[in-house]
């Protein structure tokens, strides 16, 4: 695995200028490795990670799909969406595309026309820190979509903007090759230089939640530590 350092040289520019340009995507992680981590809820994932990686709660589901993938990262100026138009072009099927706009809200930066192209791709999905339009076409298509916000208004395709940087989006880092992980509670972000330490943090946390639902379904309704901890407490004797 490259270190995360030498992902964003300049010697990775492929076109244009600090401010419009578009990078090369970082090595991805193996298929594999992104198949797993996506076996797990972002719940999971962020708990994992010290309850860090996890997007803001304004970030939802759009369309009720799951997502996971390695992230394609777009900078977008606000109102404008002409580097993720591009950004669709350049991703490989099963990329994430992961967007933010700077904090503008009412300019839809992706819509049915947008969703429609993504899908002949075969993209993942995407979560974008902004506003979409046409919910319902977008629903009907099945495409994971995640937003901040729904409007109707359109943006324009003039730029500046960059492809394949380091975002925040929601609130959370993301960098080029991310793997992201995406159901109804929200979206969580595995770093790519961390995936195989989270995939392995995160197994115990799956396998007590299954002890315990064994737990609930045996009749153990409420766990004895939780008295425990209350009497530690003075609160019950």
């Amino acid at each position: 695995m490259r270190d995360r350092r030498s992902l964003y040289s300049p010697l990775m520019t492929t076109t244009g200028k600090l401010g419009f340009r578009i990078l090369d995507a970082p090595p991805r992680v193996s298929a594999d490795l992104i198949s797993r981590i996506g076996q797990h809820a972002p719940s999971n994932l962020a708990d994992a990670m010290g309850r860090f990686g996890f997007m803001d709660p304004v970030i939802v589901s759009r369309t009720g799909r799951p997502l996971a993938g390695p992230a394609v990262t777009v900078l977008l100026r606000p109102a404008d969406n002409l580097m993720l138009h591009k950004a669709i072009d350049l991703a490989a099927p099963g990329d994430v595309l992961v967007a933010t706009t700077c904090g503008n809200v009412t300019s839809a930066a992706f819509g049915e026309l947008m969703c429609r192209a993504a899908k002949a791709k075969g993209l993942g999905g995407l979560v974008i820190d902004g506003a979409v339009r046409d919910v319902q076409a977008m629903t009907e298509l099945g495409f994971p979509v995640f937003s901040r916000s729904v409007c109707p208004g359109g943006c324009d395709k003039d730029g500046p903007g960059e492809i394949n940087v380091p975002i925040s989006c929601g609130g959370t880092v993301v960098a080029p090759g991310d793997i992201v992980v995406g159901d109804a509670d929200g979206i969580a972000v595995v770093p790519a230089a961390h995936a195989d330490e989270v995939l392995r943090l995160v197994a115990p946390l799956a396998e007590r939640e299954t002890k315990r639902v064994a737990e609930i379904d045996r009749g153990v309704i409420v766990k004895p530590d939780i008295d425990n901890t209350l009497r530690a407490r003075g609160v019950i004797e």
